[in-house]
């Protein structure tokens, strides 16, 4: 390898959704890097199983409600 070219390499601690905490080794970040997780495997669906609806609705949703006012008048 060249030298002088490469990244420094150095530990990165993560912290998860439920607090739970890990060092791993990345090129991300400085001395005492922290990288904390709004999704991790934990809490995302596609592992959990578990899905949540948005209160606000889907994409039809929102657009129906942009476009409320919108139409024919009778």
């Amino acid at each position: 390898m060249k030298k002088d070219i490469h990244p420094a390499y150095q530990e990165l601690k993560v912290i998860m959704t439920d607090g739970t905490e890990f060092v791993t080794r990345s090129t991300k970040g400085g001395a005492d890097a922290v990288m904390r997780l709004d999704i991790d495997p934990k809490s995302h669906p596609a592992w959990t199983g578990v899905h949540r609806l948005n209160e606000s609705g889907g994409q039809l949703a929102k657009f129906n409600k942009r476009f409320a006012g919108f139409g024919r008048k009778a």
